[in-house]
């Protein structure tokens, strides 16, 4: 049925939707509503059979549906920015044990200095910590994006991070489609856990592993990994056949096929990335497209290597870098497309929540720039530069 609400909200009926059993969450902005949301629905009765956890940190939260999935029942968190860094030890022994917990990060930036508004250095900080990760490009793709997760995580045996940019979709109001609850009960089945805590079966899990082990371990969850790009797109494919809806899988392409200039990127900018090759293709120069990464973690480097490896340049967007280094997720692709002739650039764009407006992509994606800053002050840099220069003399 179609709704007129807010992502945030969006996201806690579709959460709702999958039956958790333990809802464990620690407010911070951009998430608070979400789990707000949840605080409502249980407390109304209308998500039954669960309990609403209130913890006194991001890291209790965290713990908390550690403990809850381990003793194998189905349980969601949220967080966002400092949040996730906080709670980042528990993050890694998550996956660690292989417990498919749903997290909804909403990816705001990470301070010092502090800065409350979007972009992805939360979600980049967590990207080698054993989690798939799926970015939401809109508010409709967030709620279904939680649909699928779960069915996921259960299936991968791991941990899901959904990210959704924050305040440009956790408090954005959007017409979205939430599904009814026999809809997500006919696709997402009850939660039967092979492995659990139980006292009348005792095992052992999360046990110390010597180096003699450790690395066979790793390798086996990096195996892990590699196995679920198969399952995540399948499962996007069941969602679509079901739902009538393409937002899941690993990567989406707009106009790719006939594009000599494909841009790559993940989540909301995404919308205004094809407005403006929509206005450059108009002009009729160089064609335009447009490749969506909606998988992060595992990365689906085939994939996109298959649709890239004979375009003659790639450009991507992107709203979080490497200090020191440049562009992380322009460097996945760059790896991706090793061998192949195709020239690859870097717009780094939104960082601390910049705007990104058309007419400064529309721009960037006219330069031959390795790296491009989008929308950087350079007088501001020049007063600093020259004020340090000062204080050093």
């Amino acid at each position: 049925m179609l709704y007129q609400l807010e992502g945030s909200q969006a996201v806690a009926r579709a959460v709702a939707l999958c039956r958790p059993n333990v809802v464990c969450a620690y407010p911070i902005t951009p998430q608070t509503h979400i789990v707000e949301g949840l605080g409502e629905l249980v407390h109304s009765k209308q998500l039954e059979n669960c309990a609403y956890m209130n913890v006194e940190s991001e890291m209790g939260a965290i713990s908390a549906v550690i403990g809850s999935e381990a003793a194998g029942v189905r349980s969601y968190t949220a967080t966002s920015s400092q949040g996730l860094l906080y709670m980042i030890e528990a993050v890694y022994n998550a996956s660690g044990l292989d417990l498919p917990i749903v997290m909804t990060l909403g990816n705001r930036a990470i301070g010092s200095p502090i800065n409350i508004w979007n972009d992805h250095a939360d979600a980049m900080a967590a990207r080698d910590a054993g989690w798939l990760m799926v970015f939401a490009e809109s508010n409709q793709e967030a709620v279904d994006l939680h649909i699928q997760a779960f069915k996921i995580a259960e299936a991968v045996k791991c941990p899901i991070m959904v990210c959704v940019d924050g305040f440009i979709l956790t408090h954005a109001y959007e017409q979205v489609d939430i599904p009814s609850q026999e809809e997500v009960d006919k696709f997402l089945p009850p939660y039967k856990p092979e492995v659990y805590l139980n006292e009348k079966n005792p095992v052992s899990i999360g046990a110390m592993v010597s180096p003699t082990e450790f690395m066979e371990v790793r390798y086996l969850e990096h195996k892990k990994q590699i196995k679920a790009l198969d399952i995540i797109a399948n499962i996007g494919e069941e969602f679509a056949k079901q739902f009538g809806r393409n937002s899941g899988g690993l990567i989406r392409q707009y106009n790719v096929d006939d594009a000599d200039v494909v841009i790559v990127a993940m989540g909301s900018v995404l919308g205004t990335i094809k407005d403006t090759i929509d206005e450059l293709n108009a002009e009729g120069n160089e064609k335009f497209g447009v490749l969506s990464i909606v998988t992060y973690r595992p990365f689906p480097a085939e994939a996109i290597a298959k649709v890239l490896q004979n375009k003659k340049k790639v450009i991507v967007v992107e709203k979080a870098f490497a200090l020191g280094r440049g562009g992380i997720l322009f460097q996945e692709i760059e790896l991706a497309l090793k061998g192949t002739n195709v020239k690859v650039t870097s717009v780094i764009a939104g960082i601390g929540g910049r705007n990104i407006t058309m007419s400064l992509l529309k721009e960037s994606f006219k330069k031959d720039d390795d790296v491009t800053f989008l929308g950087l002050n350079h007088e501001i840099i020049r007063e600093e530069e020259q004020r340090l220069a000062e204080c050093n003399n």
